[in-house]
């Protein structure tokens, strides 16, 4: 099973895709075509390639960049000659979270035979457009292979893009071969790199796939006792609120908790609910959330002014003990000190259904999106 995070229309929705992974797009200069048209390019593209991947069409321009980080600007003249891939992130995005240590080891392993790995930052949250945060991500994740920022979204509209991640893979003369959305399936990833290299004159680039390990919320999620979804806070896409009187639009309230069932959420203290998020007026506020999953995260981002925000986090009624995430510690404390994902459980034992709730002891944060694992 694949999780990604798509767009459509500017409306993120949470998907979730079973069986193959591959999905073959048709990717031309300027627009898709279909499934069948895809099929088709790829059927004539079999008779004159090693590789039985399709031709999609010639991978379209990174010129819409606002700033590039790792690295110069790059076009298409200096990436001929290379295998390419390109990543489509957000640094709040779970699902991109959980690829990074398979793109890193990638990038390392196969940079000296002719691969390019380039991130194309695009936003999902307003303060993802800021490059100081997507710095701070970069080094909190260890991303060294070059990064796109693309803040206006003019590289997403060139590829005609979606979802994230989505892995794009481009062959030694510039043409897309394969389009891969979601997390997972990595082994089929990594085969059409080595499939592309070789193609490019590097055979020795076949063999073992790379198994890189990962801990906290670059973690592989526990798909099988995974029962709860991602749920946005902001009134645009919220959905399963349980407070009475539902969510109040741009406007200051008191909110009373009400106690929420499976995959339903609550607000209890004074918040402003705008589109994208919830911030806390006053101090001591809280949501809670009755989930069913491994891992459960929040995306969240400090007052205004950059002060940092204090929490505390309860697992029906009591402190996490061995079940706290990577941003709390046993007694549930733990400090909202910039805007991101921030892992508040990661049960130790057997994944069982339980409440969630998280206390702010101090006015001014914003809470984004629930994510699970």
């Amino acid at each position: 099973m694949l999780f990604f995070r798509a767009s459509l229309f500017r409306k993120r929705l949470r998907c979730l895709l079973a069986g193959a992974a591959l999905i073959a797009l048709g990717l031309g200069v300027v627009t898709f075509t279909n499934l069948s048209a895809a099929g088709e390019a790829g059927d004539k593209a079999m008779k004159s390639h090693r590789s039985d991947l399709p031709v999609l069409g010639q991978l379209p321009s990174l010129g819409g960049a606002s700033e590039w980080l790792n690295s110069p600007p790059l076009d298409a003249a200096q990436l001929r000659g290379k295998v390419v891939l390109v990543d489509f992130w957000t640094y709040s995005c779970i699902n991109c979270i959980r690829t990074f240590p398979h793109v890193r080891a990638w990038a390392e392993k196969y940079r000296a035979q002719g691969l390019v790995v380039i991130g194309v930052h695009t936003p999902e949250f307003g303060f993802e457009k800021d490059t100081a945060n997507i710095r701070k991500a970069i080094a909190r994740f260890k991303i060294d292979y070059p990064i796109a920022v693309d803040s206006e979204h003019r590289i997403w509209n060139a590829f005609h893009n979606n979802a994230w991640p989505v892995f794009y893979f481009a062959d030694a003369q510039g043409q897309v071969r394969a389009r891969l959305a979601g997390e997972g399936n990595y082994e089929k990833a990594e085969t059409i790199i080595q499939s592309l290299l070789a193609e490019a004159g590097k055979p020795d680039a076949a063999g073992a796939l790379a198994a890189p390990q990962a801990s906290a919320e670059q973690a592989a999620p526990d798909i099988a006792h995974l029962r709860s979804g991602e749920t946005y806070v902001g009134y645009e896409q919220a959905s399963n609120f349980s407070s009475r009187g539902g969510l109040k639009r741009d406007a200051a309230y008191d909110y009373v908790m009400n106690v929420p069932h499976l995959n339903e959420w609550s607000l209890a203290g004074n918040w402003t609910v705008g589109a994208e998020r919830a911030n806390l007026n006053r101090a001591d506020g809280s949501i809670a959330y009755r989930f069913n999953a491994r891992d459960l995260h929040l995306v969240l981002g400090p007052r205004a002014d950059g002060m940092p925000v204090r929490f505390q986090v309860r697992i029906d009624g009591h402190a996490p003990g061995a079940d706290h995430g990577s941003d709390t510690d046993e007694e549930g404390n733990g400090v909202v000190t910039e805007a991101r994902l921030y892992q508040l459980v990661r049960q130790s034992g057997k994944v069982r259904e339980h409440t969630f709730e998280i206390r702010f002891l101090d006015a001014g944060v914003g809470a984004f999106a629930f994510t699970f694992g």
